[in-house]
C-alpha cells in the first residue's frame, strides 16, 4: 500500500506535541537572540524575500534574519523533521491545508497576544484572509502574506483557429446536464488526428491531437484546479461547519454529478484519459506543446505560463454554473512562527514586518503573486500587466463575493488518503462516481474517532 506525503507527514507529527518543543535547540547556541531563520518553498519568491529582509534589517538592526528555500517536494518532509530533532525554522511559510495538523499538535505559535499588543490592523488584508489564519480552537497562527484564485489558461492561437471569441471564452456557462456553451467550447477546441472538430461529423474520439481541455489529476479531497468551481457553482459544499469541516459531503448528488459530467469529456474524447493525464508530462508542459485548448490552474502559475515558448497565452474566466455565478476557491499563504523557537520576539518582529504595506509592496512589484495587503493591490497587477497579462479574471470573484475557502481540517492527511485514491479510481472508470458515497462515509469515520 503507498502512502500520500500528507498521510507520512501526519505519522511524523503523530508524538510531536509536547516532546519537540520540550527538546527544542535549532541552534540556540550558535545564535544570537536576534537572529531568525525564515522558511520558503518558492524559488520565484526568494528574491522578493531577500530583499524584505535587506529592509527589516536596516529598520530593526537588532535583527538579522537569514532566509532559505527548499522546494515543495522537500520542504514539508523537511520541516516535520525540523519539529522532531529541534531544528525547524523560527518562521516559515505556510498553507492553509497544512497548519491545522500542525497547530493540532502543537507546533505553531498562536500569535494573538503579539496582535493585540501591537495593535495590528487585520482590516488591512483581502476580506476574508485574516480569518483563514484562525484554527478551530479560535487561536490566530499567522498574518496572510499572498491570495490565490483560479482560471482557465487558454491557447489563443488555437482558439482563434476554432473561431472562437475572448468574449465567447469569458461569458461560458456549465450545467451537469449537458455542459452547457462551455462543453461546446471544450468540444470545439478538440482537434482528432484528422483535423476534425469534436463538433463535426466524423470526429474520432479515439485518435485525438488536440483536446479542448486539459487537467493534471483527478483532484483528491480538495479539487482546487480540477473540479472545484464547477462543484460550488452547482451548489455543493465540501462540508458542515465549512472551512473547518466537521462532516463532509462527498458523495452529495450535487457532487458525484458534478463528477460524472466531468468524467463524461473523456468518454466524448474531450479532455484525455487519467492515465494520459498522469503520463509524466505535467499539464503545462502538454499545453505548451499544443496539445491543450484550455487549462484550469491557479495564479501562482502565471510565471510557469509565461514562461513556454511557442505558445500565446491569455486568461479566461471560470465557467458560471447553475446557481448564476462563477465561483472560485481563494486560498493563500501566511508566515507562521514555530512554537518550538527560543526568539519569539525577534520571529513575531519579522512576521509582522512580512504582514506589513511596506513588504508586501516589495512582493507585489515582482509580480508573482497578489499581494494580502489590498493597498499593494495596485503595484501587483501594474506587474502583471508589465508582463503582457489581463488579471481580471482572477480578480472578479474577489471582487463579486464569489470565493469558498480551502476546506481545512487537522485530518486533512487522513482525508486526503481517502479521497485521492477515490477519485482516482472514478476518473480512470474503476468506479462509478456513486461509489464515492462510501468514500465519503469512510472520511466522516474518520473525523468522527478523532472528534
Amino acid at each position: 500500500m503507498s502512502f500520500s506525503r500528507r498521510t507520512l507527514l501526519k505519522a511524523g507529527l503523530a508524538g510531536l506535541a509536547a516532546s519537540a518543543v520540550a527538546g527544542c535547540n535549532n541552534g540556540a547556541t550558535d545564535r544570537g537572540a536576534g537572529e531568525v531563520i525564515y522558511w520558503l518553498w518558492d524559488s520565484a519568491q526568494l528574491p522578493m524575500y531577500t530583499e524584505c529582509a535587506k529592509v527589516f534589517q536596516q529598520q530593526n538592526p537588532q535583527y538579522q534574519v537569514s532566509v532559505e528555500q527548499y522546494g515543495w517536494n522537500d520542504y514539508w518532509g523537511k520541516l516535520v523533521t525540523g519539529f522532531i530533532s529541534g531544528t525547524a525554522p523560527d518562521v516559515f511559510t505556510s498553507h492553509s491545508a497544512k497548519y491545522p495538523l500542525f497547530a493540532d499538535k502543537g507546533q505553531v505559535l498562536a500569535i494573538d497576544d503579539f496582535v493585540a499588543a501591537d495593535n495590528v490592523d487585520l482590516d488591512i488584508y483581502q476580506k476574508g484572509l485574516a480569518d483563514r489564519w484562525i484554527g478551530a480552537d479560535g487561536k490566530r497562527y499567522g498574518l496572510p502574506k499572498d491570495w490565490d484564485t483560479e482560471v482557465y489558461f487558454y491557447n489563443s492561437g488555437l482558439t482563434d483557429a476554432a473561431g472562437i471569441s475572448a468574449e465567447q471564452l469569458n461569458s461560458m456557462t456549465w450545467n451537469p446536464s449537458d455542459g452547457g456553451t462551455f462543453e461546446q467550447i471544450v468540444a470545439r477546441l478538440t482537434v482528432d488526428s484528422k483535423g476534425r472538430r469534436g463538433d463535426q461529423p466524423g470526429f474520432d474520439k479515439n485518435n485525438v491531437k488536440v483536446y479542448g481541455l486539459g487537467y493534471g489529476d483527478a483532484g483528491g479531497a480538495d479539487g482546487q484546479t480540477s473540479w472545484s468551481w464547477y462543484a460550488a457553482s452547482n451548489g455543493w459544499v465540501y462540508s458542515e461547519g465549512q472551512p473547518w469541516g466537521t462532516k463532509f459531503f462527498y458523495g452529495d448528488p450535487k457532487f458525484t454529478e458534478t463528477i460524472g459530467w466531468w468524467r463524461g469529456l473523456i468518454t466524448k474524447g474531450y479532455m484525455p484519459t487519467y492515465a494520459q493525464a498522469k503520463s509524466g508530462v505535467d499539464i503545462t508542459t502538454s499545453f505548451g506543446a499544443g496539445k491543450y485548448g484550455l487549462t484550469p490552474n491557479g495564479s501562482w502559475m502565471l510565471g510557469t505560463y509565461a514562461g513556454l515558448k511557442g505558445v500565446k497565452t491569455k486568461l479566461a474566466r471560470l465557467t458560471q454554473g447553475p446557481n448564476g455565478k462563477r465561483m472560485s476557491m481563494m486560498n493563500g499563504l501566511a508566515d507562521t512562527i514555530w512554537a518550538g523557537t527560543k526568539r519569539r520576539e525577534a520571529s513575531w518582529a519579522w512576521v509582522k514586518f512580512l504582514g506589513s504595506q511596506t513588504a508586501q509592496d516589495i512582493v507585489a512589484r515582482a509580480g508573482v503573486v497578489f499581494p494580502a495587503v489590498s493597498a499593494s493591490m495596485p503595484a501587483a497587477n501594474a506587474s502583471f500587466a508589465k508582463a503582457g497579462w489581463d488579471v481580471t479574471p482572477f480578480l472578479e470573484p474577489v471582487e463579486a463575493g464569489n470565493v469558498f475557502p480551502y476546506p481545512a481540517n487537522p485530518n486533512a492527511a487522513d482525508v486526503s488518503a481517502v479521497m485521492t485514491p477515490a477519485m482516482e479510481s472514478v476518473m480512470s472508470f474503476a468506479s462509478d462516481p456513486a461509489s464515492l458515497a462510501k468514500a465519503n462515509n469512510d472520511v466522516n469515520k474518520i473525523l468522527a474517532a478523532n472528534a
